[in-house]
């Protein structure tokens, strides 16, 4: 799931929606399951690396940070694409290791300071959540320096409860918003591009196997609710 774009945010909780789709034991996810901790975790760092490859080799960021990164290769007078492996081969390569040393400088990081971590949920909640409020209203204050953005998040905040306590997923709202535009961009751009013909989304073996797993992961429910009945069955 991190090779969707979007970011971290998408990717993690696609992946949770599919960990507890596909897993034994979905239905007790939320309660410390090392799957739908491991699941959403894994997207999330896959999702930063995915993010640089079409930056590096299209010149296209596929996550906010990707976009400051281009910014700053631009800056540099780095023109990101596939002449920027011959042209400045040693900078890739540097780039490239660095995603290793990042990511087993992390590794440190977290098994250094998971007694730091794991403290934090001693935080009695009475504590913690007018914290958590007080640095939700600033972040949403600060986007546009305005009021309004606070009372929609209140707002927002308030049906997020509401529809926690109607016990319905908040996954697929959360993706929703996220990438909804970028969804109908993307398929007005290839309808435009293919004239109207569904067929481009199978025009290569790449595409057409994004495609066909995109379309198993929708309709799994009915498959799977199918292949229980037809065991049932026999």
């Amino acid at each position: 799931m991190g090779i969707v774009p979007g970011g971290a945010t998408p990717a993690s909780f696609m992946s949770y929606g599919v960990a507890k789709r596909f897993s034994k034991d979905g239905e007790k996810f939320g309660t410390g399951k090392v799957e739908g901790v491991v699941a959403p975790e894994t997207a999330a760092h896959a999702a930063g690396t995915s993010a640089l490859l079409p930056m590096i080799t299209l010149g296209v960021p596929g996550s906010p940070t990707a976009a400051v990164l281009l910014g700053g290769l631009l800056i540099w007078g780095l023109q990101p694409g596939p002449l920027l492996f011959v042209e400045q081969r040693d900078f890739v390569w540097g780039l490239i290791a660095s995603m290793y040393l990042g990511n087993i400088a992390g590794l440190i990081v977290v098994l250094t300071c998971v007694p730091l971590f794991a403290a934090i949920l001693r935080v009695p909640f009475a504590i913690i959540a007018p914290v958590i409020l007080v640095i939700c209203a600033i972040g949403a204050y600060t986007v546009h320096t305005s009021v309004a953005d606070v009372y929609l998040m209140l707002l927002f905040g308030v049906a997020g409860y509401v529809l926690r306590k109607l016990d319905y997923p908040l996954a697929p709202l959360v993706l929703a918003l996220v990438l909804g535009d970028r969804a109908e961009d993307s398929f007005r751009q290839s309808m435009l591009m293919s004239q109207g013909a569904m067929s481009i989304f199978f025009s290569n073996a790449l595409v057409g196997g994004i495609t066909t797993l995109a379309l198993v992961l929708l309709f799994w429910p009915m498959i799977a609710a199918g292949l229980k009945r037809a065991r049932g069955g026999h």
